[in-house]
């Protein structure tokens, strides 16, 4: 039985194509194993939104090489689409397979022989029009769900629609379906993923795009017949049986609409936790970005989701050191973001990359001070997520507990992701149990206890 190992760089969306990818091997008969261990074949899903994710691509095909030198390397994903050349210039890479074929790639391995040159398969990102749902079951408590793919956004910094190509998505009817398979395996939790998420269905584009060649028109019947939405999803997602949490991993602000955030709000499915990119609290710095809001929209978000949900967890994507941002730029966005009800921040230094409007900008900010504000904002980033969890002490919340185990503890999240731990008890993992939420411990978590009831019920 020939082995395949995998090794994911970058964001859920990799994860659930990475798994979904494993699971098309093992249905051919290869026998799944861990990157450490030696293996036949070695797969690396690649991401392109740093430098160092590029970087990192390097190390890892040296690692897999030192483990098993004979082994047949493939590299797919982002970097693979948007830089094959640079890939196949990599010592001991023998295949590279572009954003169309990474689904195909059992259709390349008839034979597994190393390559003096590796083989390049990709086509123009225009051509890649297609959906291939997938998703992350086996990996985690949780399964990350795909629904939606690419992104039509021309952002002034983003490589992604170069990566993956236009915005596209599954149907609801299928995306239904792929939850019907999760549920059956016992999952309690899906985590509803995409690139640029809340542009599910886009159906007009898609229509648009039909028209160039009959043979994409026939493929996309289907999803031209009703023009289908993410808050449609939202509304069919909660009605299918064997989930008990759907959760929205990451939605734009001027996506994020008041019938979302009023329906979430009610839903006894979908958990009070948004994920919303802002990138900037400088309107200056969001025009030069070219994204689609102003700052003031992006509060009016975070007050309607707080009116509705008090105790909702709010996560921001932020970037520092963006061309032209000065001190007063940056302390625009560190003071907008002090004041703003928000939970936790996801800090990015902005790296230049290559095919994109951003990199011929003026006023190149020195990399010593974008990794001054980048702490800056990672401190911040841990006061507020301190603060949100301190109020919500001797609260009693439900958690979905996961496998794994800290010395003598066992680890889970809340509806509105708090991270918090007990000691450790098998007969838990992967079980909804509500808790009281006692204190912060020094590693940032809440230690806490299982109710009365629950206690009876082990």
């Amino acid at each position: 039985m020939k082995k395949v190992a995998f090794h994911t760089l970058g964001c859920k969306l990799n994860f659930s194509e990475t798994s979904t990818i494993s699971r098309l091997f093992e249905e051919q008969g290869y026998l799944k194993v861990d990157f450490k261990e030696p293996s036949d074949v070695y797969v690396i899903n690649t991401c392109s939104v740093t430098a160092n994710a590029d970087k990192e691509c390097k190390l890892i095909v040296k690692s897999a090489l030192n483990i098993s030198p004979d082994a047949y390397i493939v590299v797919i994903g982002c970097y693979a689409q948007l830089k094959p050349e640079e890939i196949s210039n990599i010592e001991g890479v023998d295949l590279v397979l572009g954003a169309s074929e990474k689904f195909k790639l059992l259709n390349y391995l008839n034979n597994l022989t190393k390559k003096t040159k590796a083989e390049i398969i990709s086509c123009e990102i225009e051509d890649v029009n297609t959906f291939v749902d997938s998703y992350s079951f086996g990996d985690r408590t949780r399964v990350f769900l795909k629904v939606q793919d690419g992104c039509d956004y021309n952002c002034s910094f983003c490589t992604i629609p170069l990566a993956r190509g236009n915005s596209r998505s599954d149907s609801i009817k299928n995306a239904v379906n792929n939850t019907l398979k999760v549920a059956k395996q016992g999952i309690k939790e899906i985590v509803l993923t995409g690139v640029n998420l809340g542009d599910f269905g886009n159906s007009k584009k898609l229509e648009d795009r039909s028209k160039k060649t009959e043979s994409r028109l026939e493929n996309q019947d289907s999803k031209l017949e009703k023009k289908e939405t993410f808050f449609d999803l939202v509304k069919e997602l909660e009605n299918v049986e064997g989930i008990e949490r759907f959760r929205i991993s990451s939605i734009e602000p001027n996506l994020l609409k008041d019938e979302i955030i009023e329906f979430v709000a009610q839903s006894k499915r979908f958990v009070p936790h948004f994920h919303i990119p802002l990138q900037s609290g400088s309107n200056k710095i969001l025009k030069a970005m070219r994204r689609r809001y102003m700052r003031e929209l992006y509060t009016e978000r975070v007050a309607k989701i707080k009116s509705v949900m008090p105790h909702c967890c709010i996560g921001v994507d932020v970037i520092v050191g963006f061309p032209g941002e000065t001190d007063d730029d940056f302390m625009d966005t560190y003071n907008f973001l002090n004041e703003l009800n928000i939970s936790y921040l996801h800090v990015f230094t902005y790296s230049e990359r290559d095919n994109t409007d951003a990199i011929h900008l003026k006023d190149v900010v020195p990399v010593h001070i974008r990794k001054k504000r980048n702490k800056m904002l990672r401190i911040l980033s841990a006061k507020k997520l301190h603060h949100f969890y301190e109020q919500h002490l001797g609260q009693t919340r439900p958690v979905l507990f996961e496998a794994d185990k800290t010395e003598t503890f066992m680890t889970g999240f809340t509806d509105n992701y708090i991270k918090v731990k007990i000691p450790f008890n098998a007969s838990l993992v992967n079980q909804m149990k509500d808790i009281t939420l006692e204190q912060m411990d020094a590693d940032g978590t809440i230690l806490a206890k299982l109710l009365t009831n629950e206690l009876a019920n082990q």
